[in-house]
């Protein structure tokens, strides 16, 4: 299945802009919790602009997202999805294995196609301590909406993971989707798909 996404907000970006921060707290903890082997390859893409999250960047230095973006918005959207009567994800039993086994997305860097500039958001973050409230700056990385990525999904086993379900859990990003600040609206998206030659098929409004 060959899927297009375009984003409806702006998509915010994740990674830290800082190699020594990624390297010790983000990708070892992938290790840690048996999600991957150590992505030497991921840190090479970060850039270097401390104090923000940003985007994973190709040889040429063009932003990218890598496949397991996709993957986790798949897991995230079905878990929340299973609370729903009525919907396939409900129906679906250790839905996070069998995205892992069953489900693959190619390309492994994913371009983004930007539409005009990145520019940046700075925003609040508030949290209670035992001190009392704190508040700091939060500073990432934004691509505009209009911009989008195109992947291809393989599907091990369509009578496990049907169309049907890879639609369903697509038609949730136009309620939460991709990147940093989901909650708030940002990175959502609607899509596109065709398997074969048959003609796209658009997200339902």
């Amino acid at each position: 299945m060959k899927i297009v996404l375009t984003f409806t907000e702006p998509l915010l970006g994740t990674a830290p802009m800082d190699k020594e921060i990624y390297s010790t707290y983000i990708a070892e903890n992938r290790v840690t919790n048996g999600v991957g082997e150590f992505p030497h390859d991921e840190v090479d893409t970060i850039g270097e602009d401390k104090g923000k999250t940003g985007f994973h960047r190709d040889a040429a230095g063009n932003p990218i997202l890598y496949d397991y973006v996709i993957k986790g918005f798949f897991k995230d959207t079905c878990g929340m999805l299973a609370r729903v009567d009525g919907t396939g994800s409900k129906k679906l039993r250790a839905y996070k294995k069998i995205i892992d086994g069953l489900v693959f997305v190619f390309p492994r860097q994913i371009p983004i196609t930007v539409c005009g500039e990145i520019g940046a958001l700075e925003r609040p973050l508030r949290a209670q301590t035992a001190q009392g409230e704190r508040v700091a700056l939060a500073c990432s990385e934004m691509i505009a909406a209009g911009s989008s990525i195109a992947f291809t999904l393989d599907v091990l086993d369509s009578k496990v993971v049907t169309p049907e379900l890879l639609e369903e859990w697509l038609d949730y990003g136009k309620y939460r989707g991709l990147g940093q600040w989901r909650n708030a609206s940002y990175g959502r998206f609607s899509y596109m798909h065709s398997k074969g030659d048959a003609m796209p098929r658009t997200a339902k409004a």
